[in-house]
């Protein structure tokens, strides 16, 4: 549950993701969001490759949250075990599940992506290495002192889209997931869960068609 500090939340819009995390240290010339316009096997052909995570963003509704919480309840009650290679955070901050799933595609990637030395991701996932889920959201939400702080390269980016954002206190009914592939599994990960959902076998070449498939069932 997010706590008492709120941000301005972020466009679902890869202009401002890709100027986003390039403030946080990573090259977009070669690795940058794009837009899925569909999800069908054409349209998916469509989206750069490799893909390294997919970012979902959904309308919040009565139903997503029970389905939410039946799903938290069953893996509880069934003892799923989490891959503890999964990078995983919690959200404490109002509206800033845009950059959680930010930091969720980028931490399931570091080989891959490789943050700048002495960027906001190479120190942020260099001090956070071994913290609890919950720990981490909080170093987010309350960086120590000399700790790099995210909030005002988050709300740069929530102020550079397309269109004009809310304000942070408004009710905001969208949410950002990302999907990413770790040891041969499709992982769901959203701060607001009890934890990282697995959604069954994947692969670095089939992550797009994977992750279509899960986003195929939500909206069904």
């Amino acid at each position: 549950m997010a706590g008492e500090k709120k941000w301005i939340p972020l466009e679902s819009n890869p202009d401002v993701l890709n100027e986003f995390i390039s403030k946080l240290g990573i090259d977009a010339a070669k690795y940058s969001f794009s837009d899925v316009f569909g999800l069908d096997e054409e349209l998916l052909a469509m989206v750069p490759q490799p893909v390294v995570a997919v970012v979902m963003c959904y309308p919040i509704t009565d139903e997503s949250d029970a389905l939410a919480k039946t799903e938290d309840e069953e893996q509880v009650a069934k003892g799923v075990a989490v891959d503890p290679q999964v990078f995983y955070m919690k959200q404490t901050i109002g509206n800033a599940c845009g950059t959680i799933a930010v930091l969720h595609s980028i931490g399931n990637n570091l080989e891959q992506l490789s943050p700048a030395a002495g960027s906001f991701c190479a120190q942020f996932f260099g001090a956070t290495g071994g913290m609890s889920p919950a720990e981490v959201g909080r170093y987010l939400e309350h960086p120590p002192a000399g700790a790099p702080d995210i909030e005002e390269a988050h709300q740069a980016a929530a102020a550079g889209g397309d269109t004009a954002p809310p304000g942070a206190d408004e009710e905001v009914n969208l949410h950002f997931v990302a999907l990413v592939h770790r040891n041969g599994q499709l992982w769901e990960l959203d701060g607001r869960r009890g934890a990282p959902v697995c959604r069954g076998p994947s692969s670095p070449d089939t992550l797009l068609a994977d992750a279509a498939k899960v986003v195929k069932d939500f909206v069904s």
